[in-house]
């Protein structure tokens, strides 16, 4: 069945903030979008009658603002993951390195050294939990160190040595590959599920890379919030073998955990989504091999285009949208992702 068009109103942002999007979070008639750049997540609302195919009256919310946060404001985040679980916002940023991109044009002798020069971006280095407060026109952050009634005020967990780069610094698998920008099968966290309280709580960060000899890493993370801060209880690997591919987002789907699975590096695919059972309500086993991975859908790629970023389930089915998007998406102040209709497809918590 061919997918049916979403229209996000981007409005103002459309130009600089929505054009590429890398994640997506839907809580009833409300909907949280990450922009590729920046350091500022945008808020949507459900056009009235339009079901999931219409969303309006883009606002931006300033991470600076919902949240403390180490640099300066204008610093890039990449916010990549973003889940809405328990009435709080989780938002984690890409975590990866930066190296400098050549751009059409650039004389042949400045392309070694400009793919030579790579930036840590410890700004990138994100895990929040932000509280939200509920409205008349839906649930909203709230201004760092206010308190939610029953959730306490937004933390995020360290980016040095007590966050997850310290845990990771001289782990066998991952250490190596923290200092390897992204899009070079560096380390790369590009989604974020988090399970309810009553399904037990825990953090799983998908890895777009580093994947080795073919499989996905997936990270769970244990986490309680003292404060402004998030301490780092604990920390697991998962290894889940998807063909080669790296892990681009993931949603929940009641008990699943669904999986957007694209290629490490820049390339046109191929993208699909797969289905991890039981994972969104049980801890992860060390590995889950090809055969216990369940395809849901093949996803559609442009050329040079289209490459599918964000993934979230509605109540008519799976919300895909892309990266670099092609220019039948752009329609002046709105972008159009895919509806994948069809069963599976469940309300988030």
């Amino acid at each position: 069945m061919n997918p049916l068009p979403v229209r996000l109103e981007l409005g103002a942002y459309a130009p600089t903030a929505g054009v590429d999007l890398s994640g997506v979070a839907v809580t009833g008639d409300t909907m949280f979008l990450a922009p590729d750049e920046g350091s500022a997540l945008l808020r949507l609302r459900r056009e009235p009658g339009g079901g999931s195919l219409g969303w309006e009256a883009p606002e931006e919310v300033p991470l600076t603002e919902a949240v403390a946060l180490k640099g300066e404001p204008e610093d890039e985040v990449d916010a990549e993951g973003l889940d809405v679980v328990d009435g709080c916002l989780w938002v984690a940023g890409s975590h990866s390195a930066k190296r400098k991109r050549v751009r059409p044009g650039t004389p042949p002798d400045e392309v070694g050294p400009r793919i030579a020069d790579v930036s840590p971006e410890r700004s990138r280095r994100v895990l929040a939990r932000l509280p939200l407060r509920d409205g008349p026109d839906g649930p909203r952050t709230v201004r760092a160190g206010t308190e939610v009634p029953g959730l306490g005020e937004a933390a995020r967990l360290p980016s040095g040595r007590r966050g997850l780069w310290g845990a990771l610094a001289d782990d066998e698998h991952l250490g190596p590959f923290l200092g390897i920008p992204g899009k070079d099968n560096g380390f790369d966290i590009e989604g974020v599920a988090v399970r309810a309280a009553h399904h037990g709580g825990g953090v799983v960060l998908g890895l777009r890379g580093p994947v080795l000899r073919g499989w996905a890493v997936l990270l769970e993370v244990a986490v309680h919030a003292e404060g402004p801060k998030l301490v780092l209880d604990g920390l697991s690997k998962h290894f889940v073998d998807l063909e080669g591919l790296g892990v681009r987002d993931l949603a929940r789907d009641g008990d699943d955990l669904l999986v957007l699975a694209g290629p490490t590096m820049v390339l046109d695919g191929p993208a699909r989504v797969l289905r991890l059972r039981g994972a969104a309500a049980t801890p992860l086993p060390p590995a889950i091999t090809a055969g216990e991975v369940e395809l849901v859908t093949e996803v559609a790629v442009g050329r040079g285009c289209d490459r599918p970023e964000g993934l979230a389930v509605l109540p008519e089915g799976l919300l895909v949208l892309h990266d670099t998007p092609a220019p039948h998406r752009l329609e002046g102040e709105y972008l159009v992702g895919d509806l994948l209709p069809g069963p599976g497809a469940a309300p988030t918590v």
